[in-house]
């Protein structure tokens, strides 16, 4: 069998921190912010790319089901893969906005390979891997989604 990244659920407990590390930070192109805003849509999500999207549940949507927030002691991390070229200018926006690289950079194994990474923490405290494969042809480019 044969798999696609389709989603990855976090439980959010500031959604206005979460969406400027995502949207503004990561850069990920928000989907269905305006709708939840308005109250329309129960959740926002983020797209990484066009097979996979990352939601980002509010308290209100978690929590009223007696449920606790499963963040950092449930989810190991996440990884996405990019370009160097965006790597290197997601490194800049760690670093203008004083987010901490925790470990990185290393080779690590991962979907296509080994490649360089790094890992840092969104605003919840998720850990997140961003890795670079060295090889960047057209190919590889489509395979990564970019």
């Amino acid at each position: 069998m044969r798999f696609k990244m389709d989603h990855i659920v976090l439980n959010v407990e500031n959604m206005d921190e979460m969406a400027k590390f995502y949207w503004q930070i990561l850069q990920l192109q928000p989907e269905r912010l305006d709708e939840y805003r308005a109250g329309r849509a129960p959740f926002p999500s983020v797209r990484v790319n066009k097979d996979t999207i990352i939601d980002l549940f509010p308290k209100e949507a978690w929590a009223r089901n007696g449920q606790r927030k499963t963040g950092p002691g449930n989810l190991n991390h996440f990884c996405l893969s990019m370009a160097k070229s965006e790597w290197d200018r997601l490194l800049e926006m760690l670093k203008v906005n004083s987010i901490p690289v925790e470990s990185g950079p290393v080779k690590r194994y991962g979907a296509h390979g080994t490649g360089t990474s790094v890992y840092f923490r969104d605003p919840d405290g998720n850990q997140i891997e961003a890795r670079y494969y060295a090889v960047e042809d057209a190919a590889d480019h489509q395979l990564l989604g970019s």
